[in-house]
């Protein structure tokens, strides 16, 4: 009478799904032997975690063994054969074993032994010398081991028919052999498990005992709702196993990403540009409109910003755009250039440079300057959002100039005063947070600070965790890209899209362009890039596939994105008051590519409306897109950006 004795253990994520299962035969003339299969599971050398893999009984389909791979993609699964355990030797010295079956089919076993804890890594190069595929194994313990390959090579493509090579690198030694594929033949094979090595290269016999009632197994390698990156399911057949045994699996990953719509990040407070009627002419109601408005051929832009002139008596020239853009339903914030000559005073620093700074002793004034330009500009219709201390102080250009204790100082004992509006600082040139650092770690001077702004030249795109312990909102305030591209040339274009989705995914809450009519800007202003003035350049185009669809107060939401796709960046937003999703893809690739979306936490959403911006197209309304199970499948066109909003 036969009977079994089931023990799973279990642990979830990072941790190995171990299940060991004891099946005992008393009719039986053999004995129950345990073995594990473990391994990697890989996509071009990444690791793949949370993927499902399951050893399949061929002869008995209901016997199953599962596993869930860790954050380094390593799984081990136990099971069982009924056969007599043998003994094998470990190896002796850094060996590799020739491929079996050779020639094959469908895959084949590459066995290799180390001596020693090694670094490994196996490449499979065709009859000219050129890398098919790379298997980079780390770091591994003294051992035999087995790496499959499926005669794919490293972007999932089945290679030719022909002979191949592989060679083994391991501390500086190497070893070559040569095998051969034909995916016309058919073949299966056992897998060799803890084998030898001879001193002579060959692949000594699995040493096993006589009677061996070994099982033809099939792996299997799924998704599950949390793998990373999503892959192409892969299923090997016909391997015998019937020793400890090691597999490691390289896997075609999915071009898809995650989007998580109950996982709310940063607000987004809007998109925009600047306004400086010092030194270009002022916008007119008709470029405003096609700055503001958010209909066919607009821009959609909900931040503008201005200056804060040093003599009150031209404040009035700033008025009617702002005014005008305001009623559009922009937001404005303000950022000074100079301090008024009266509260200034030209000194040499500690770097005998020349520069111009506020007075230590005009503090307290230059508060109330501020403070008299928000009140004005209120008076006049046109509420400031917000006002920044200091355009770029880290800059010794023509302007004030503030060292990081000055502006620390600042914050600290005066900025309170300012009233009417939400403060901003430091707006160094990029991002310097030996500037903003100080302040936020100061409990008065981060009280005082409501927005923590910076620009991005050079440097300064990226994540800022203490701001966000704080709970500032972060803001791009100002950058230009293309200056010197009189043509205003569609990669420029492209560029700046890429920028506003690193800007986004970096956690700040807006983007703000530098000047918004200006021939390496969104509207031209027609000069040298021959468009005619007010006409939208392509730049416009791509910047309006983020402002025309992400409103103020949507909040970007998580969006994993497949590590091993580099060449597509993707952000997701979300409108709390509607549940609208809006996804924007960047294809900065010369090629279509396939990709896909998988809609997590909203099971409602039936379709997408799309909308694209390439070389040929000028944010173009295209076809919708249905979402099925949860998962929308796109063709993201040549070197584009493609927004998609949920219907």
């Amino acid at each position: 009478m036969d009977f079994l004795i089931q023990k799973i253990t279990m642990k979830v994520r990072d941790k190995v799904i171990f299940a060991f299962i004891t099946y005992m035969c008393c009719t039986s003339l053999t004995s129950a032997q345990s073995i594990s299969v473990s391994g990697k599971i890989t996509s071009s050398r990444f690791p793949v975690s949370n993927a499902m893999v399951t050893i399949i009984d061929e002869g008995d389909t209901t016997k199953q063994f599962t596993a869930l791979t860790d954050s380094r993609g390593s799984y081990e699964i136990g099971t069982i054969t009924s056969v007599k355990s043998g003994e094998s030797a470990a190896p002796t010295r850094f060996n590799l074993g020739q491929s079996y079956p050779n020639p094959f089919s469908s895959s084949t076993a590459i066995p290799y032994g180390l001596k020693e804890e090694s670094k490994v890594q196996i490449t499979i190069y065709d009859i000219l010398g050129r890398v098919v595929r790379k298997f980079n194994s780390g770091y591994q313990p003294t051992g035999s081991y087995n790496i499959l390959w499926d005669g794919r090579n490293g972007l999932g493509q089945l290679v030719a028919n022909g002979v191949y090579f592989y060679r083994l690198e391991v501390n500086g030694l190497s070893q070559v052999k040569k095998m051969v594929y034909n995916q016309n033949s058919n073949s299966s094979f056992t897998l060799p498990g803890t084998f030898s090595l001879a001193d002579n290269n060959s692949l000594g016999k699995a040493a096993v005992g006589d009677e061996i009632h070994a099982t033809s197994y099939t792996i299997r390698v799924r998704n599950t709702e949390d793998t990373d990156p999503y892959i192409v399911d892969y299923n090997l057949n016909n391997v015998i196993i019937s020793n400890d045994t090691t597999i490691s699996l390289d896997i075609q990953s999915l071009a898809i990403a995650v989007v998580d719509s109950d996982s709310l990040r940063q607000i987004i407070r809007g998109f925009g540009g600047s306004n400086i009627v010092l030194w270009r002419p002022d916008m007119t109601e008709d470029e405003i409109e096609t700055a503001c408005g958010t209909g066919d051929g607009k821009l959609g832009f909900s931040i503008f910003r201005i200056m804060v002139e040093p003599d009150s008596n031209r404040w009035s020239l700033s008025l009617p755009s702002a005014k005008k853009a305001y009623e559009m339903g922009a937001t404005i914030i303000a950022a000074p250039w100079h301090a008024p000559n009266e509260l200034s005073e030209n000194v040499t620093n500690e770097n005998d440079e020349n520069i111009n700074r506020v007075r230590y002793d005009k503090y307290a004034e230059y508060a109330e300057h501020l403070n008299d330009f928000v009140d004005y500009m209120n008076e006049n219709g046109v509420p400031i959002y917000g006002i920044s201390i200091q355009n770029e102080p880290d800059i010794e250009e023509n302007w004030t100039s503030w060292t990081s204790d000055e502006m620390f100082t600042f914050m600290k004992d005066y900025a309170h005063a300012i009233e009417g509006t939400k403060v901003m600082a430091p707006e160094s040139f990029h991002f310097d947070r030996s500037y903003s650092d100080p302040i936020l770690n100061d409990p008065v001077a981060a009280e005082n600070t409501d927005i923590v702004c910076g620009h991005i030249y050079g440097s300064g795109l990226s994540k800022y965790p203490l701001a966000e312990e704080k709970g500032k909102e972060i803001w791009m305030t100002e950058h230009l890209s293309g200056e010197e591209d009189y043509n205003n040339s569609w990669s420029w274009s492209l560029s700046a899209a890429e920028e506003m989705n690193d800007v986004m995914a970096s956690g700040m809450s807006a983007y703000v362009w530098w000047y918004i009519v200006r021939f390496y800007g969104p509207i031209s202003d027609g000069g040298i890039d021959r468009l005619q003035k007010g006409k939208v350049t392509k730049k416009g185009y791509t910047m309006s596939q983020y402002s025309r669809f992400i409103r103020p107060g949507y909040y970007r939401i998580e969006c994993s994105t497949p590590y091993t796709i580099r060449n597509v960046k993707v952000t997701a937003y979300k409108d709390p008051a509607t549940s609208r999703i809006v996804i924007v893809a960047v294809n900065k690739l010369s090629a279509e590519k396939e990709y896909s979306f998988k809609i997590k936490n909203n099971q409602l959403l039936s379709s997408f409306t799309t909308y694209i911006t390439s070389e040929s197209k000028s944010c173009e309304q295209d076809d919708d897109v249905n979402v099925k199970d949860g998962i929308m499948k796109v063709i993201l066109e040549p070197s584009s950006v493609t927004t998609f909003i949920s219907n």
